[in-house]
């Protein structure tokens, strides 16, 4: 069985996340969604908010699983899940030249390769903290996020 792993914080997750995720599992027998998170600093959303609508747009993929790591080296994490392949999404140059060195490592640390997957280009402009700024300052996030997250954004992010 071959098990890639996309980790990320998911904080929220995105329409390019969400490509990745569905493109990755007519790639792999298993695809793990895992959620990193640092218990010490707070996110906009919850884990398990960030768990609930990653799993709600992936319910129809029966090979696609959403877990939570907390603290933990994602090498660490692969290991544990006999994961051959860390999967990354990729939006552009600025991604790789930050994905490029981690890649290097992990495979230093353990052994596992990351393959790295270009994303949709009709996403590249999408990003988590890009998506939070513009919903912060009332701006429409509609199409970058579902409209579940779209919402919760909006409520979460009231101005007073």
């Amino acid at each position: 069985m071959t098990r890639a792993v996309c980790p990320g914080s998911y904080d929220p997750v995105t329409i390019g996340h969400i490509d990745v995720f569905r493109r990755a599992s007519s790639l792999f027998d298993e695809v793990v969604v895992a959620i990193l998170h640092n218990p010490a600093k707070q996110g906009t959303f919850s884990v398990d908010e960030r768990a609930g609508f990653i799993h709600d747009r992936v319910a129809d993929l029966g090979n696609v699983r959403v877990e939570a790591f907390a603290n933990r080296l994602i090498v660490d994490v692969c290991t544990e899940l006999d994961a051959q392949v860390l999967l990354k999404g990729l939006r552009g140059e600025t991604d790789f030249s930050y994905e490029w060195p981690m890649a290097l490592m992990n495979r230093h640390l353990t052994g596992v390769e990351t393959l790295f997957i270009p994303g949709d280009p009709r996403h590249e402009h999408v990003s988590s903290s890009l998506v939070k700024e513009v919903a912060r300052f009332g701006g429409d996030v509609s199409g970058l996020v579902s409209d579940e997250v779209r919402d919760a954004l909006g409520e979460r992010l009231k101005r007073p």
